[in-house]
């Protein structure tokens, strides 16, 4: 017979299982990624309940690799069989597998993921084709009345495809609702709001607690959060340049530049708050992020400080 664990293993696993299920949600944050480092570091029991963790993930999914780092590409069905056996292990029950259902949960499980750098193309049922950006996470539904994506976190380009039935095609996000009008659009929620960008035709765009619409021609974008929708913009060339793998920057202030770059790596990138509003200009390479930061080191006189590979700093260049 096994023997029971000791109290302070089986406090390890239920971290261990803790953060696996927030590291493979798609809803994980910079810091997150930051404070995971310095649990998995601090105590040999923690690095034994991770290894636990990833023990038990590949026997369910047969999939090598570490759960930080491939964000879980199996079934839904085997993540979910995968965080029951974990939080059995730490005793968590069935209390504790209740409390997982909910926004990290609902992301964990969706139809299709992206890890932190991926860009992963999608062909759906009707011909639609999409584009899922880096650490995003969205659902599928389609029936006889409607074809519906939720975009549960991260972005999404759309190119959606003419349909026999007269379905309506929606994207929704916690925001709201964006309904396509015969289009190619994006898509991106973060924690208070949603961004559209159109890049073909048209779209139509509603908060989720207002009544207003505003529709979104080919070559605009709009901000909206739950209540409140913004006036359309005028995008630029950069709007989708991610698409390719290049982050194209034209007088962005650095701070948003580094946000960006930021969903590309796992970690924490900071920016020095006295160099956030620095305009930047250039082509950036998105499956490379170091190239780009040692761009912007040598080309905008920066500094990149690097306490470790996952806590990155940009600071002004030294006096």
């Amino acid at each position: 017979m096994t023997p029971p664990l000791a109290p302070a293993e089986r406090e390890a696993l239920r971290s261990a299982a803790q953060w696996y299920a927030r590291l493979s949600s798609g809803l994980d944050t910079q810091a997150e990624h930051q404070r995971w480092q310095h649990w998995h570091d601090a105590d040999p029991l923690h690095r034994q309940a991770w290894a636990q963790v990833e023990a038990v993930q590949q026997m369910v999914a047969g999939v090598p690799g570490t759960v930080a780092a491939s964000a879980l590409q199996h079934s839904r069905e085997s993540r979910r069989r995968v965080l029951r056996q974990l939080l059995v292990l730490a005793g968590v029950g069935v209390v504790g597998w209740r409390g997982w259902d909910s926004e990290w949960g609902r992301a964990m499980f969706a139809s299709h993921h992206t890890a932190v750098g991926e860009r992963r193309p999608l062909l759906l049922a009707d011909g639609s084709q999409l584009l899922l950006d880096s650490h995003s996470a969205l659902d599928v539904e389609f029936d006889n009345q409607r074809r519906l994506l939720r975009l549960l976190s991260g972005r999404v380009l759309v190119q959606t495809a003419a349909d026999p039935l007269g379905r309506p095609f929606l994207v929704e996000s916690p925001q709201g609702m964006v309904r396509a009008l015969g289009t190619r659009f994006t898509v991106q929620t973060e924690a208070q709001f949603c961004e559209v960008a159109v890049l073909e035709k048209a779209v139509e765009v509603r908060p989720a607690d207002s009544d207003r619409v505003l529709r979104v021609d080919a070559g605009q974008q709009v901000r909206f959060d739950r209540a409140r929708l913004g006036e359309a913009w005028s995008s630029d060339a950069s709007v989708a340049s991610w698409r390719s793998g290049s982050l194209i920057a034209i007088q962005r202030p650095l701070g948003e530049l580094l946000d960006e770059l930021s969903r590309y790596r796992r970690g924490w990138l900071r920016c020095d708050p006295s160099i956030a509003r620095l305009k930047i200009s250039g082509a950036f390479p998105l499956d490379d992020t170091d190239r780009a930061l040692a761009a912007l080191e040598s080309g905008f006189g920066l500094r990149i400080l690097r306490r470790t590979d996952y806590w990155v700093s940009v600071l002004p260049a030294q006096g």
